[in-house]
């Protein structure tokens, strides 16, 4: 009967390890957008090539990351929001010019934005 007790227990205890990692997952992409928009919002003025085009692949895998996990209705705005900063910033960056520079590379860029429902 102890023995039952015990697993029971631990059963429960990995249930609630494997629900917290779970939502320290969930909050860790919503911690990246926000990290990158931030990054936008200071550096991009200034941005590469090279560094537009790692800005999009990680805008691109972070969206990715996202859409894995369920949202509540405050945590879906929060990612919204996020989300249309850094494709405001990359709109910016692209009308700049900087983008048009990467042989149809804005225009790829634009199609992303589009087809995961950002438009300016």
């Amino acid at each position: 009967m102890q023995y039952l007790k015990k697993i029971s227990m631990s059963f429960v205890i990995l249930m609630l390890a494997l629900m917290l990692d779970s939502c320290s997952t969930k909050q860790a992409a919503i911690n990246e957008l926000q990290r990158l928009s931030y990054d936008l919002r200071d550096n991009s003025r200034n941005y590469t090539v090279r560094e537009w085009r790692g800005a999009a692949d990680r805008f691109v895998k972070i969206r990715k990351r996202i859409s894995k996990h369920d949202y509540t209705a405050s945590e879906r705005e929060e990612v919204g929001r996020l989300g249309g900063q850094c494709a405001k910033y990359m709109v910016q960056g692209a009308k700049d010019g900087a983008l048009d520079y990467i042989l149809g590379f804005g225009k790829e860029i634009q199609g992303i934005l589009d087809g995961i429902g950002y438009s300016n």
